[in-house]
């Protein structure tokens, strides 16, 4: 996507010895980019969300092991290293998977070799997720023909967390559809949740639209539901961190009551997903494990002060506990549908299977 002009991706190679990423903390306020030369530096860029989204830090955390590898090409080392980088987020499937396939690369190789394989797979991690988010949005983009036919007039399309270029390396899972949708000229309108407590909606999907011209309403993650009764909701689409065999999906804490709210009001809930979020050696959402974060995200809230600089406050009562979940769990049942880069399917084993025929547990 572009910036001032100027085409980015979310993570992309400084020669061999380095790779750069948007920082993600400083969005929607300050546009800063960070260079990282070091396992160590991938490991605290995804912990702190520097970067973040699942198929993103997948490919994060590839380059990553890639550049531990340069230094020491040890198995000791290697074992280290890809534990490390695996615990950084034990939710997102994609950055298992990712680890995974730069280990089968490298695996039983010269030493002197396995950098350089490994920064080749990283970078083969990157520009396969941004072909299939491509691929995603174009499937995606039929379904939203199709409801612009039946509705004729502009659509309003719900959206939860940041499922867009920031949260892979290009193009975005769930906002991808919209951005091909908005480009062929189908007048829409995305709700954007703000997504508390970090507020990736407002900070980060916003400012996406916003740069590409998408006529988009920042709202209450409390609103949703309203605006489903009202009729003024006519699709939600969301991405994902792990979609179990059975179709369950792991997202962003907050789309469970949205799917909730969509059946309950009739309205289409679908999800976007790359085919390396799906886990298909979990049977069920109950096995996802959930991440905890700190209570800090909810007790205070970071902005632009009136003199322009960013600040942290506290909004919470003194001394108060708090609880973070990362994620919560929406089962099957309430999606309408997968999207992913080899076209739509229902939400079951058996819709999964037939777009992936070959996958084993």
């Amino acid at each position: 996507m572009k910036i001032a002009g100027r085409h980015y991706r979310s993570v992309w190679p400084i020669g061999e010895d380095a790779f750069g990423i948007i920082d993600q903390t400083r969005l929607p306020h300050e546009f800063v980019t960070l260079t990282l030369r070091s396992e160590h530096d991938a490991a605290h860029a995804i912990r702190a969300m520097q970067t973040r989204g699942a198929p993103l830090i997948g490919a994060v955390a590839a380059y990553g092991l890639a550049l531990a590898l340069r230094d020491d090409p040890s198995d000791e080392n290697f074992t280290y290293t890809h534990d490390m980088l695996a615990e950084t987020r034990p939710t997102a499937i994609n950055l298992r998977w990712a680890l995974k396939r730069v280990a089968d690369v490298v695996r039983n190789q010269p030493r002197d070799k396995r950098a350089s394989l490994a920064w080749k797979e990283a970078a083969a991690i990157a520009d396969e997720d941004a072909a299939m988010c491509e691929s995603i949005g174009r499937h995606g983009l039929a379904i939203i023909r199709e409801l612009a036919v039946q509705k004729k007039r502009r659509l309003n399309i719900l959206t939860h967390c940041n499922a867009g270029w920031l949260a892979t390396v290009d193009w975005g899972t769930a906002l991808a559809p919209i951005y091909m949708a908005h480009d062929e000229g189908i007048p829409l309108h995305v709700w954007v949740d703000e997504t508390r407590p970090r507020n990736q909606g407002a900070a980060l999907t916003a400012f996406e639209l916003g740069g590409h011209g998408v006529a988009h309403t920042i709202i209450a993650d409390n609103a949703g539901g309203h605006y489903m009764q009202a009729g003024e909701v006519d699709m939600c689409i969301v991405g994902t961190d792990r979609v179990t065999a059975n179709g369950d999906v792991a997202n962003k804490i907050g789309t469970y009551l949205k799917a909730l709210a969509a059946r309950d009001n009739g309205v289409p809930f679908y999800v976007a997903l790359p085919s390396s979020t799906i886990d298909w050696s979990l049977k069920s959402g109950s096995d996802i494990p959930i991440e905890e974060r700190s209570a800090d995200e909810v007790l205070k809230m970071t902005g632009r002060t009136p003199n322009g600089t960013l600040a942290t406050i506290e909004i919470a009562a003194p001394g108060s506990p708090a609880a973070n979940p990362g994620f919560d769990v929406t089962p099957a049942r309430l999606v309408t549908g997968f999207i992913t880069e080899r076209g739509t399917c229902v939400a079951t084993e058996e819709g999964l299977r037939s777009l992936f025929p070959a996958q084993n547990n």
